[in-house]
């Protein structure tokens, strides 16, 4: 897969993620009265329940395809062939504790985020989290494998984050003073973010397909955040509206969106996928404006040019750099 078809896989997924918030504010309107962290619970058990199905149905057409090949090649040097170009040199840590470490971090991003918006307010909950997960993904990248994002990256993340700001409504004027724990909140929740995004990128370089990771990653989440959801009063899936709203976070949000991640995550950096992402909040703008009728404000427009700026650097320096001479 080519970097271009990579970059192309993120910016969809995204897209998928920017649908979150229009989705739960329909099903609001629906009269699905659901708790941000009943929602997001149940974004993850049955979205992690798809993956975790998804990753089996692939590994079980795997194993079956395997062995009508043993069948028809020979089963006595199966145990010899190997496939050309795989061979790379594994990161340290066991499989199992990437999984761990993953699932960890899809369930403390939910909490984390929300105690953020709650504590702070939306705008600058998810400006501190959006704008410092590229960040934080990128030093935690760099401290992994002992070599930084680059200066382009930085300047574009920089760049991008501004926007996220200005989208934020962070350059009005009039906010409330934010809260040491708020801003914890927030923070948790970007780290969360790098956490799972570098702990999925291990496990596609040690040649883990990107349906087996997410399968198990998330299917690991849904098991800690199971409990989460039966404590939040889920009697919101019995409506309609609920049961509506929860189908749409879980196949389109969650197993669509993170199969689309991790197939792009593959032929990119973790650092330059979390910049990629931010395309979210320009996809969640544009709904907020186009199909639940908020304010256009100047400053809608300002921050979507810089985030449509900062995403250009980025692009543009990989398509460079892709094409220099080895």
């Amino acid at each position: 897969m080519t970097v271009r078809a990579s970059r192309w896989l993120i910016v969809l997924a995204a897209v998928c993620f920017g649908t979150t918030g229009t989705a739960q504010a329909l099903g609001a309107l629906g009269g699905a009265q659901a708790s941000a962290t009943s929602l997001g619970a149940a974004r993850i058990v049955f979205g992690g329940a798809l993956l975790a199905i998804l990753a089996f149905a692939v590994a079980l057409t795997e194993r079956r395809r395997r062995s009508a090949a043993a069948v028809r090649d020979g089963a006595g040097d199966t145990g010899s062939r190997r496939e050309p170009g795989r061979v790379r040199s594994r990161p340290r840590g066991s499989s199992v504790a990437l999984v761990l470490l993953g699932a960890a971090g899809v369930a403390a991003y939910q909490p984390a985020f929300f105690t953020g918006t709650a504590q702070n307010g939306v705008a600058v909950g998810t400006l501190v989290a959006l704008g410092s997960a590229p960040v934080l993904t990128g030093l935690l990248e760099w401290g992994w494998f002992r070599r930084p994002p680059g200066f382009r990256w930085a300047c574009a993340t920089f760049v991008a984050a501004t926007g996220v700001a200005a989208l934020s409504g962070l350059f009005s004027g009039g906010g409330s003073p934010v809260t040491a724990l708020g801003i914890a909140g927030s923070l948790g929740a970007a780290a969360s973010y790098a956490v799972y995004t570098l702990s999925t990128k291990l496990l596609l370089d040690r040649g883990w397909s990107p349906a087996t990771a997410m399968g198990a990653t998330f299917g690991a989440a849904a098991a800690l955040m199971l409990p989460v959801l039966l404590a939040s009063n889920p009697a919101w899936l019995a409506q309609p509206a609920g049961l509506a709203t929860a189908a749409w976070l879980a196949v389109v949000t969650t197993a669509l969106a993170y199969t689309l991640f991790a197939r792009g995550l593959r032929g990119l950096s973790a650092s330059q996928v979390s910049t990629l992402t931010l395309v979210e909040p320009v996809t969640a703008t544009a709904l907020g404006v186009f199909v639940l009728h908020e304010d256009f404000t100047p400053a809608t427009v300002v921050g979507v040019v810089l985030l449509v700026a900062g995403l250009g650097i980025l692009t543009m320096t990989r398509r460079a750099s892709s094409s220099a001479p080895s």
